[in-house]
């Protein structure tokens, strides 16, 4: 049986939390977004002082400004959350 590497389940856990928040739909609502923050980020919306964040988050990951979040843009913010963190 060959285990995943650290990286590998990583990557999974990524693609794994996106799907559990968008469900069967294959994108993220605002909604989806909110819960998904408070969730898995919670320490990081309790330490913003700006009560639209969220808001603003979602606005900036809206490429297509329809609404959703596919998973190109979920990874970017995943990605902008982890070179933030390393700063």
């Amino acid at each position: 049986m060959v285990v995943p590497s650290p990286m590998e389940q990583a990557m999974e856990t990524i693609m794994f939390n996106f799907h559990k928040y968008s469900g069967d739909k294959g994108y993220m609502n605002k909604d989806d977004l909110k819960h998904m923050m408070e969730k898995e980020y919670g320490e990081f919306i309790k330490n913003q002082r700006d009560p639209l964040a969220v808001d603003k988050i979602m606005k900036d990951l809206d490429q297509c400004r329809d609404g959703r979040i596919i998973f190109h843009s979920y990874f970017s913010l995943i990605a902008g959350l982890t070179i933030a963190c390393n700063d």
